[in-house]
């Protein structure tokens, strides 16, 4: 494997030779132990919580090269209008994704939804520093009955 690759961390060897002195078996294990949790560690986490934020196993590198953990949270909806979030925005470096999906009932809908007909059909979606804000055009957009916005972000570092 080249050296010259970020991931590299995150691949576990497939073979691996252990010796039989003890003390060197010793810290062939601690290693292999590390290299397991290591990998383990830096996979996406599925796991969407509505109550408090998750680790969502992504580590970004944006400033200085050092690593920012990234979150993730859930938030259930069954209208539009605006949804508080209770991120202190200031204590986050950014968001890294916004979206979502609502059903009218019978139909399900990505958010943003995008109506390639009439412009003013369409529902967007957007974070400020207190709510989801959800906003149905002034057309004859599809009426929500329920949804859920995911929202994810990096710690500052």
């Amino acid at each position: 494997m080249s050296s010259n690759v970020v991931n590299q961390v995150a691949y576990l060897r497939t073979t691996r030779e252990f010796p039989e002195e003890i003390h060197q078996l010793a810290v062939e294990i601690n290693k292999a132990y590390v290299d397991t949790a290591d990998a383990v560690n830096s996979r996406t986490i599925s796991i969407f919580p509505t109550t408090r934020p998750a680790i969502n196993g992504e580590n970004w590198f944006i400033t200085a090269n050092r690593r920012q953990q990234g979150f993730r949270q859930i938030y259930p909806f069954t209208a539009a209008g605006n949804i508080t979030h209770g991120i202190n925005v200031a204590n986050i470096y950014g968001f890294t994704k916004i979206y979502g999906t609502f059903t009218d009932g019978t139909n399900w809908y990505p958010l943003p939804y995008v109506d390639v007909i009439a412009a003013n059909n369409q529902v967007s979606i957007y974070v400020n520093n207190t709510n989801i804000v959800i906003t149905q055009g002034a057309g004859a957009p599809p009426a929500i009955t329920k949804g859920l916005v995911v929202l994810e972000w990096i710690s500052l570092p």
